[in-house]
């Protein structure tokens, strides 16, 4: 079946910022979907799920890269991924480990599917519609994923916000290592991008749950109203500067680079 072929990559350049953004999507989907389930489960369902759907439909429709539309569809992804991940703990009672096993298993079966059907996994390559649902077929899955175990480590295992902030903080450094060392930068990128949901998670339980559970009680309205604030003005810059256009840090270094590559490189 033939597939729609796109000019240029519908993807960012993964640079520093590429992290940043990322990283403020997590936080902002973990204390936003907290924040609207306590102010009204239709609302949130609403926001959640009728976001996701209509973000990712005018992402697919389009034909070129935009950093607003770009970024919402991740944020629509961080918000609708957080539901996903807790509602088969909150409906059947699993534990977050047994859930963070299933989405293993599914994020390895769809990384295989498309590997198998395109013969890469590389971001330079999203210049097919095919591609492209792969893509975020596996963004949605690394959300889920990454969530389940952030909430392993904070309740399961009873690390807290504090001490997963601190492992996953330091889980995320490895595949920047293991890419200096030879390792696939394709690999490490996709191992980056499902550590910075757990990271972002814990901090932004961190900052915004009540003292009495681990946090400092900013509130978790609060908290999702800074990371929207901060949010907001960091696309608006990449908007206008196209500085994460594919293509724009291709000297500084090459592929795609799990985090820190640009710091380090």
């Amino acid at each position: 079946m033939p597939t729609r072929v796109f000019r240029a990559p519908k993807v960012p350049e993964v640079f520093l910022l590429f992290w940043v953004v990322k990283l403020l999507t997590t936080g902002i989907g973990e204390s936003g979907a907290d924040f609207l389930g306590t102010v009204s489960i239709p609302l949130a369902a609403l926001v959640g799920i009728g976001g996701f759907f209509v973000a990712l439909w005018l992402q697919l429709r389009s034909a070129t890269y935009h950093p607003v539309r770009y970024w919402v569809t991740v944020l629509s992804v961080a918000l609708f991924g957080t539901m996903i991940a807790d509602g088969p703990h909150v409906a059947l009672g699993t534990p977050y480990y047994v859930d963070s096993a299933i989405y293993f298993v599914l994020l390895c079966g769809l990384l295989t599917w498309w590997k198998r059907s395109e013969g890469t996994l590389s971001v330079h390559s999203i210049v097919t519609a095919r591609r492209e649902r792969f893509y975020w077929g596996t963004v949605l899955l690394t959300f889920g994923l990454g969530t389940a175990l952030g909430d392993t480590t904070a309740i399961n295992l009873g690390l807290g916000f504090g001490l997963s902030i601190v492992l996953f903080g330091v889980l995320i450094l490895v595949p920047l290592g293991l890419w200096r060392l030879g390792l696939n930068a394709t690999i490490a990128f996709w191992a980056s991008y499902v550590l910075t949901r757990p990271l972002g998670a814990s901090v932004a339980d961190w900052l915004g749950k009540p003292p009495s559970s681990g946090g400092l009680g900013w509130g978790d309205g609060t908290v999702t109203g800074l990371g929207l604030l901060l949010f907001a003005a960091l696309v608006a810059y990449l908007t206008v500067t196209h500085g994460d256009v594919e293509g724009a840090h291709a000297a500084s270094h090459d592929d795609e680079s799990p985090v820190g590559a640009s710091l380090a490189g």
